[in-house]
């Protein structure tokens, strides 16, 4: 019998792995694919790495080895480091059947714990059509790099944005159609409308509020702006409407815990509602990012281990890869004014920023949320170059609770990004003072 069984062997569940293996547990992590996941093999890392090298009149197929070379690169160190902590990877698609058992391969596994780290798959809305030749998801997207002359992009979120930035840069025609009333709506508004207008600046196309009705063949995409019908035929059109848990089929008849929308329902330590069980990432909701698996498999794991986690697994910083960057922690404003937190605000637009003007970069803002009574950073959300590294600096002074003096203490290089972190915490200050 295994001390810990691990289904999925993305993010999360190689950080749970290695975690419980170093911890002097035995471990058996099972993954039908690559090791690595959704994110390493088709989602996180071969999109930055096209995001970093597409540009007009670029090489697809030297960029597609590059991005396949990154790729395999890691996922050879990820192999090795469980090799070495002697976690068996069993590469078959495993099926819970009970409390402590999972089969796989026609062969049965027990355990004493079982941790379902199953991640998620992209989601296929009801859209007549989506079937017609030339739709495709981001899997399969990313599996097939090259030239694209157009590009219709169903959603507008994290997914549709960032790869919208990788063939735009290229000269790829690029319309992108949203149901809701703005790009990758989760996040501040003043970061999605600076999106759109950069998006825009660069020739795509963008449609929010908009309703797909079908794709004929063609394939056109079909849909509904402003009471008017739009037809936009493209050469791909890509499906980015989310992501689903990959939970079908996990769960043998009366094996599965509790479930709500095909979610694995879990507790505060991430214990389902069969005490053996516990789940992670994806499959129980949230943010559905590698980063957020990582932190409750490693968290996961130190409690199996009979510790207190040392890794916190909130708040969770979330980024888009576009031009400029965005990236964004803890409470916007607007929703602390609507859970009724009394809020300041501090801004920072760095178009006197050294640094920003130096790379040639694009106007962007720091804009950083204060409780108005306890003075504690609440949030903070980012348009700028290298948003994505300045906003673990951000995600600590959040999670410590820091306030406007605290965060002002240490003295920022120059010439750097981050003398607009200084700067939007004197105005936040300034605001504070003044009531």
């Amino acid at each position: 019998m295994w001390d810990l069984i691990v289904i999925g062997g993305g993010p999360g569940g190689c950080a749970a792995a290695l975690r419980a293996a170093k911890g002097g547990l035995s471990v058996a992590l099972f993954e039908p694919r690559e090791v690595g996941g959704t994110c390493l093999n088709r989602g996180c890392v071969p999109t930055k790495a096209l995001l970093h090298g597409a540009g007009p009149g670029c090489d697809w197929p030297a960029l597609a080895e590059e991005t396949a070379r990154v790729v395999s690169t890691l996922r050879a160190g990820q192999e090795k480091q469980l090799q070495a902590a002697r976690v068996q990877v069993v590469p078959a698609r495993a099926v819970v059947t009970g409390p402590h058992t999972v089969e796989a391969g026609g062969e049965t596994y027990e355990a004493r714990n079982i941790l379902i780290a199953a991640g998620s798959v992209p989601a296929r809305p009801p859209i007549p059509g989506l079937d017609t030749s030339g739709v495709v998801t981001s899997d399969e997207l990313l599996s097939d790099i090259r030239p694209r002359d157009r590009m219709v992009i169903i959603g507008g979120g994290v997914i549709g944005v960032e790869l919208a930035a990788v063939w735009a840069a290229a000269g790829c025609q690029i319309t992108i159609v949203e149901a809701l009333d703005r790009l990758v709506a989760n996040l501040d508004r003043e970061l999605s409308q600076g999106l759109a207008m950069e998006l825009k600046k660069s020739g795509v196309e963008v449609f929010t509020g908009a309703s797909v009705s079908r794709i004929e063949p063609g394939p056109a995409v079909v849909f509904t702006h402003k009471g008017a019908e739009h037809t936009v035929s493209a050469d791909t059109v890509l499906a980015a409407t989310g992501r689903r848990p990959a939970t079908e089929g996990l769960f043998a008849d009366g094996a599965a815990p509790e479930l709500e929308r095909g979610f694995v329902r879990v507790d505060g330590s991430f214990r389902t509602s069969i005490p053996s069980i516990y789940a992670i990432g994806d499959a129980i909701g949230g943010a559905m990012l590698a980063h957020k698996a990582e932190a409750e498999g490693i968290a996961v794991a130190d409690l199996l281990l009979g510790r207190a986690p040392v890794r916190g697994t909130a708040p969770i910083p979330s980024c888009v890869y576009t031009s400029p960057e965005l990236a964004q922690v803890g409470l916007t404003a607007d929703q602390a004014k609507a859970g009724g937190v009394p809020v300041v605000t501090g801004k920072c637009v760095l178009g006197g920023n050294a640094r920003t003007l130096i790379e040639g970069g694009k106007r962007g803002f720091v804009k950083l949320v204060f409780h108005r009574e306890t003075r504690a950073l609440l949030g903070a959300c980012l348009c700028c170059c290298r948003a994505t590294d300045l906003i673990s600096e951000l995600t600590l002074a959040v999670s410590l609770g820091l306030t406007a003096e605290q965060l002002l203490r240490p003295v920022r290089p120059h010439p750097t990004f981050a003398e607009a972190i200084d700067q939007a915490a004197e105005a936040g200050l300034e605001a504070l003072e003044r009531g």
